[in-house]
């Protein structure tokens, strides 16, 4: 591919998250510095997946896409890591918005100095210098340093008249060969045999694009540790507390918090832009830190984490409760066998933080993740965790938006595994399920797909109305098409109250006549007003 479009920024965000989900653990593994607590890859990964989530659907320019998945980043963004990542993702992306304009009519660069390499290569270079800008005390051999290397190979092909695929081969190519040297520029990382864990996420994102821009598989194979040398790594002293939070604060205060913060402890990294931030440091005063946030602003979204408290390399913690927002028996019934306590909510019924407070005190767990399946529960169940996290809980949200998503992810729920652990296995299912439902209009209106009328069958893809038809077998056999159309080998069909039994029985026939390679399984779920709830694995 030689140019950005909104598909390029899609298909990385997609190929980015599966491999950060691929390379997560070796990643934690090598994760000492600034503080040797093993979550660096996961870390990355809810940053990275917070993003893919913000972007939306459907028609976008290119601006609005890298705006909002650059904000995505900024307000999901988690750990040391996960925030500078979000500050190299959203000024990259500003700045390409900035470099490409292109005509309407044409869709030739508005700028004719400017060429698709070039401005890549700039984006790069901005994005460094904005991380860099973002932490109070920059140290080298960190991502730092292979950002700016990754830029600095860029703008080199570039000047010499590189496509945009071979550009992007360069920017991997020298931030691998960054990456290598980091364990001689930082001492905790020489003793520790490792090369930067966060360096090793921003080469994996890199190769991600390459992946994309080449057409050809590129895996980036985390460095494993080497032979120490000297005392290890992880003895070393340092504040006791991750403090982290949003702040609504002014743009023109931000270099004096910034340094004032600086002086309440280390890791200090403020990034944002237009009046919202993303703030992170880890100090021992933690009062001191969310006050001085107070003094120019409105901090919200405030975490603290107690580095004693974190368990080396995320051994498994004993009980732990899965709840899942259910539209209809039958689905309380499949949530149940697989192991979730559940809580009726569906359309026009929806649950409240009292109800998924009072699940979370029955389950009587320790830890606890919510799966809302439905977009307009997340917001409650995000209230119910952080209200359950001020009392000791730790209390994961996995952001389904519909119960075919929800059942991927309890389908590969294992309490065996480490919380981080199935936390990212059930996210990453349920990301990786497309969903679609069949309705019928109960009025008049306009949708995605059109003016509909009273009685029309509407086939809903990925949360939007894409198709009006007269029955209900076309407006499903359409969502079916679309979804598969992106690729799929297991199709699930949930049956409603209201689902004539001929309508799962032709959706079947159509899938298995134009379809051999895909699997279809059928469930009763019992809801209400979708006749068919449909996934795509």
């Amino acid at each position: 591919m030689e140019e950005l479009t909104v598909d390029v920024l899609r298909a990385w965000a997609r190929t980015a998250l599966a491999e950060l989900g691929r390379a997560r653990t070796e990643i934690d593994e090598l994760n000492v510095y600034p503080v040797p607590d093993g979550d660096t890859g996961t870390n990355l990964y809810l940053t990275w997946e917070a993003a893919c989530d913000a972007l939306p659907q459907g028609e976008l320019t290119f601006a609005e896409a890298v705006q909002a998945f650059g904000r995505g980043a900024l307000l999901g963004a988690r750990g040391n890591s996960g925030v500078i990542t979000s500050q190299l993702v959203r000024a990259c992306g500003l700045r390409l918005a900035e470099n490409l304009p292109r005509h309407q009519d044409t869709g030739v660069l508005a700028d004719p100095r400017m060429s698709e390499p070039v401005a890549f290569a700039d984006a790069l270079s901005y994005a460094a210098d904005a991380a860099y800008g973002a932490v109070a005390q920059p140290v080298e051999g960190t991502m730092l340093t292979v950002a700016r290397a990754a830029a600095t190979g860029a703008m080199t092909a570039a000047n010499d008249g590189k496509s945009l695929a071979d550009v992007c081969l360069a920017a991997v190519a020298s931030a691998r060969q960054a990456l290598t040297r980091t364990t001689e520029q930082l001492d905790v990382l020489r003793r520790a045999g490792v090369v930067d864990a966060g360096g090793a996420g921003l080469v994996v994102i890199l190769g991600a694009m390459e992946s994309v821009l080449t057409g050809q598989t590129v895996r980036v194979d985390v460095p494993a540790r080497v032979e120490p040398q000297g005392e290890g790594a992880e003895s070393q002293d340092g504040p006791a507390y991750e403090v982290m939070y949003l702040l609504d604060a002014p743009d023109d205060k931000i270099g004096d918090f910034r340094q004032t913060l600086a002086g309440l402890g280390d890791s200090v990294v403020v990034v944002g832009g237009d009046g919202l931030w993303n703030v992170h440091v880890h100090t021992d005063d933690v009062g001191a830190a969310i006050e001085q946030g107070i003094d120019i602003g409105r901090p919200h979204r405030i975490r603290v984490t107690h580095f004693a408290d974190q368990t080396h390399h995320h051994e498994p913690a004993p009980g732990r409760a899965v709840i899942a927002v259910v539209a209809g028996e039958g689905l309380a019934g499949l949530f149940g066998e697989a192991g979730a306590h559940t809580i009726m909510g569906g359309p026009g019924r929806r649950c409240s933080t009292g109800e998924l407070l009072g699940a979370i005190e029955r389950s009587n767990a320790p830890e606890i993740v919510l799966l809302p399946n439905d977009k307009d529960s997340i917001a409650v169940a995000e209230a119910a965790a952080t209200a359950a996290r001020q009392d000791g809980l730790r209390v994961a949200v996995i952001p389904t938006r519909a119960q075919v998503q929800g059942l991927a992810a309890i389908a590969v729920h294992d309490p065996g595994r480490s919380f981080d652990d199935d936390v990212v296995h059930q996210s990453a299912a349920a990301g990786q399920t497309r969903h679609g439902a069949v309705t019928i209009a109960v009025k008049d209106a306009w949708t995605m797909a059109g003016m509909c009328r009273v009685g029309d069958a509407l086939g809903v893809v990925d949360g939007d109305f894409a198709l009006i038809t007269e029955n209900l077998e076309d407006a499903a056999i359409g969502v079916v098409d679309r979804l598969l159309g992106g690729g799929g080998e297991l199709l699930t069909i949930v049956t409603g109250r209201d689902a004539e039994p001929g309508l799962v029985d032709a959706l079947e026939r159509h899938v298995r006549r134009n379809r051999k390679d895909v699997d279809v399984v059928v469930y009763d779920g019992g809801q209400d007003r979708y006749p068919l709830l449909i996934g795509v694995e």
